[in-house]
């Protein structure tokens, strides 16, 4: 029996992210004609990890808590994929996320595969000591489930850099003296201090940033004085708006996890940035805003809408409010395969998630190869490599969307399952 929320008395039955997945796939495995061999492979996951660990909380009393970590293929490279920290986490989810992180790595020409992962926890909730706690017994609850040329953990929803660490260094415990320093890269999106990469912080956001620039340059379209709004005003939301108010647009409504704040002449991006380090992360309460409910916020007046928060947040109910007239997905599934038909039809673009945000996983790249060499590469360095890189994904993306008369996710998607098809082809199916 399917699950409902009430918005706006009207009753919306919960499309999970995974339903939500695999009606994309089926799509774009029909458009390439794959393999049926090679789909079922693909249909599934190849590896499903639950996990559950007890940690010892301040008060001296022990919790409980489960983890997950989910490989969905590996025929391009290693397992690749974030670990995120949150209530509503679960393997059907990180089963959705971890295909997602599949399509993208093979979108984006990287030697990866897709995997996925997290702890079902409200940090909020936790002391620091305690959430290093469970970030370092989860770490060693993964053991060799992980590793540098096996599976690579990045940052998520509710996990940084400082949780890289941890993981990083509580790995590198486990190895031999003379083995620690050759498994630095156990990890991405680590401090610059621990091995991090000059700019991963931004690496996600400024993906999202180039993807609209790139679309906008396409269409013969300048960003100078376009509105946008922002759904989840966190690391990747906040780094959209910040390049894309520098290239002069404006943003005009912003959503977070507690409510809706909008103003139509502009909300300035780094001082609502500075409110929310000094309100808990909130943006509530932020001056020269109007609050709104949580649905209006999808019909504010807007030329771009950038949902940078959870999946399956643009939905049939909703999808008819939406005034842009592109849709930028900074986080991973945030349209429902319903939506998105009503979207397009309704003549607005959308660029993928798995195009969009790749950024980030870029990022990610960069930094491995960084520690896997033992180089250090600088910040403008690092920028233009990944503008570079995007540009030509985005190029192949819109050049099969123009042969093949396909919307811009069934472009992306044919490219990735195109590439990982010719990788099984050629190296056939063991034994």
């Amino acid at each position: 029996m399917a699950i409902a929320e009430t918005v706006n008395n009207k009753k919306q039955p919960k499309q999970g992210m995974l339903e939500n997945v695999m009606k994309q796939f089926d799509a774009a495995a029909s458009l390439v004609n794959l393999n049926p061999n090679i789909k079922k492979i693909l249909a599934v996951t190849n590896n499903e990890l639950i996990i559950h660990f007890p940690v010892r909380m301040d008060n001296g009393d022990v919790e409980i808590f489960k983890g997950y970590r989910v490989q969905h293929n590996n025929a391009l490279g290693p397992y690749k994929g974030g670990l995120r920290y949150h209530p509503t986490i679960d393997i059907d989810a990180v089963k959705a996320l971890a295909m997602w992180m599949t399509w993208k790595t093979s979108l984006a020409g990287l030697p990866y595969g897709g995997a996925k992962g997290g702890i079902q926890l409200d940090p909020s909730k936790y002391s620091n000591a305690e959430l290093e706690r469970i970030t370092r017994r989860f770490a060693y609850a993964l053991g060799e489930n992980i590793g540098p040329e096996h599976d690579i953990p990045a940052p998520d929803v509710n996990t940084n850099a400082q949780t890289m660490a941890w993981i990083a260094d509580t790995y590198m415990s486990t190895k031999a003296p003379s083995e620690r320093s050759k498994n630095q890269h156990v990890v991405t999106g680590k401090p610059i201090g621990s091995g991090g990469l000059e700019g991963r912080d931004r690496a996600t956001g400024f993906g999202v940033f180039l993807t609209i620039k790139y679309w906008a340059a396409h269409k013969n379209v300048s960003l100078k004085d376009k509105t946008f709004i922002v759904q989840g005003f966190g690391n990747v939301g906040y780094w959209a708006a910040h390049f894309l108010e520098k290239e002069g647009a404006k943003m005009v409504g912003v959503q977070d996890a507690f409510g809706s704040i909008t103003n139509a002449e502009g909300i300035s991006v780094e001082n609502l940035f500075i409110h929310t380090k000094n309100n808990q992360g909130r943006i509530e309460g932020f001056p020269n805003t109007s609050t709104i409910d949580k649905e209006a916020f999808f019909g504010i007046n807007c030329d771009i809408f950038i949902p940078a928060a959870l999946g399956n947040q643009i939905t049939k109910y909703n999808a008819n409010d939406i005034k842009a007239f592109l849709i930028a997905e900074g986080a991973n599934g945030p349209t429902t395969v319903e939506a998105e038909e009503m979207l397009l039809n309704k003549g607005v673009d959308i660029i993928p998630d798995i195009l969009c945000n790749s950024g980030g996983v870029i990022g990610s790249y960069f930094e491995w190869l960084q520690n896997r060499n033992g180089e250090l590469w600088e910040l403008d360095e690092i920028l233009i490599k990944l503008d570079k890189k995007l540009k030509e994904v985005f190029r192949k993306v819109l050049e099969t969307s123009e042969s093949k008369v396909l919307d811009l996710r069934s472009a992306a998607y044919v490219i990735a399952i195109e590439r990982i098809e010719k990788a099984y082809i050629q190296r056939g199916i063991f034994p």
